[in-house]
């Protein structure tokens, strides 16, 4: 990818586009899917570990999958920023510049394996502190996570070549990557889990080979494009401004996925309080919440790409267009997904507790859990927009209001309304989030295509 100087430019003319429901679409619905492979893992991994007979074995994997959540999540920023800078480079016709954030994104994804992998004890040693398990479990964890852990450059380095992908707008090569990953994972744990009699070790080293063959297909298929367009030097990688433009995004975008596990750590917390039932209960309707998210983020990455794309194109009309399409689409979505909670939700609950107090209370509450993805839809869509855009500040600023919203009302209204407090605040924070990004979107607009 770097020679000692660069070749003269190569990149494409300029190239204009229209945002139609089919572009949409075409990013939407593979990466939906794509999304929705993603749950597959943990079925796969808890199934084969529950059926070794250990009770610490599945606990390790709990406590090491929590882990895992929060770190990499903590880093998915890696993915998001490189989409928006990718996709306004797509949009300016700039196909060098493109493989220059790309491999940006891979060093700043190198550089933070490497230290994760060091951390790894330190990470261990943290999660056992914050979670308490019992010294069964703490070992059973430590050996997932520090198998885990190994992989991380790898991990984070898939974030950065999904990102490029989405940012050139190739649903459907995203989700041949997400196959190759998640299917190589969920087929990998039963042959070394059950077959080969590796146990937890072989589920945690099924992931870790499952992410080299998704690296090993997205470097075959960024290869093959850097011999047609090109190698970069090491001196247009690395510059300075564009490294620290790169920084920040990825920054802004890290404290906003802070905030947000912040913010449903506070509902699990409060949930707590109010007894084992009620968490219990809250604990199976979020999963409503994560299902209509995976479906609703196949638009906002739609909304990614094409206003990125618009940005970088300077058309503020396509810019409009991908805003408006994308929203309503996901509204369209979020009302769809809605119905089938609302009629098929007490049989998803019957499926995944017998607890007949656990049930009774999910289902007085699904009600609330059912129309999550509409108070969340624009939430999740403005997220979206303000990724593919950069608008990484304003994103991160309307999401600590929000949460500072969400938090005054928790403490408010739980005293006189219980369980209910729980789920108002929640759909207060989806709307605030959402209503505050759309307040700003008008000037943000007007300040980016101003001379357009």
């Amino acid at each position: 990818m770097v020679a000692g100087t660069d070749s003269p430019a190569q990149d494409d003319p300029e190239r204009p586009f229209r945002v139609t429901n089919r572009e949409v679409l075409g990013i939407a619905v593979p990466m939906t899917l794509a999304y929705l492979t993603t749950p597959l893992i943990g079925i796969t991994d808890t199934a084969v570990v529950g059926r070794l007979n250990d009770p610490a074995l599945i606990g390790g994997l709990a406590v090491g999958a929590v882990t895992f959540d929060v770190v990499f999540g903590t880093f998915n920023s890696l993915r998001s920023g490189t989409t928006g800078l990718v996709a306004q480079a797509f949009g300016r016709g700039n196909g060098r510049e493109e493989m220059a954030v790309l491999a940006r994104a891979l060093v700043l994804a190198l550089v933070c394996g490497l230290v994760l992998v060091l951390l790894t004890p330190a990470i261990i040693a943290v999660a056992n502190a914050l979670i308490s398990p019992e010294p069964a479990v703490a070992v059973a964890m430590a050996v997932y996570v520090g198998i885990r852990m190994a992989a991380a450059p790898i991990t984070l380095g898939n974030y950065a070549i999904l990102g490029y992908v989405l940012g050139r707008g190739e649903g459907n090569l995203a989700l041949a990557l997400q196959i190759v990953i998640n299917g190589m994972n969920v087929a990998l744990s039963i042959l070394l889990g059950l077959v080969l009699g590796w146990g937890l070790a072989g589920v945690a080293w099924a992931t870790v080979i499952g992410e080299a063959c998704g690296a090993a297909l997205g470097g075959w298929v960024i290869l093959r494009r850097l011999r047609s367009s090109g190698r970069i030097s090491w001196g247009a990688i690395l510059d300075l401004t564009a490294m620290r433009a790169m920084a920040a995004l990825n920054r802004d975008i890290m404290i906003r996925s802070f905030a947000l596990l912040g913010a449903f750590a506070l509902f699990t917390r409060q949930g707590a309080q109010l007894g084992t039932v009620t968490l219990a209960a809250n604990a199976i309707l979020m999963n409503v919440f994560l299902v209509a998210g995976f479906f609703l983020d196949g638009f906002a990455t739609a909304a990614e790409q094409l206003a990125g794309r618009a940005i970088g194109a300077r058309t503020k009309a396509l810019f409009r267009r991908a805003v408006v399409l994308s929203s309503v689409w996901g509204f369209a979505l979020a009302f769809v997904l809605a119905g089938v909670f609302l009629f098929g939700g007490e049989w998803f609950i019957r499926m995944l507790t017998t607890a007949e107090d656990v049930r009774a209370v999910a289902i007085e509450f699904l009600p609330w859990a059912a129309f999550t993805g509409i108070s969340g839809v624009l939430a999740f869509q403005m997220d979206g927009v303000y990724i593919g855009a950069t608008w990484s500040r304003d994103m991160r600023n309307m999401m600590l209001l929000s949460l500072a919203v969400y938090a005054a009302c928790l403490f408010l209204f739980e005293g006189m309304m219980g369980n209910t407090a729980l789920w108002l605040s929640l759909h207060i924070f989806l709307i605030v989030r959402g209503l505050s990004l759309v307040s700003l979107l008008p000037s943000r607009t007007d300040r980016t295509f101003a001379g357009a």
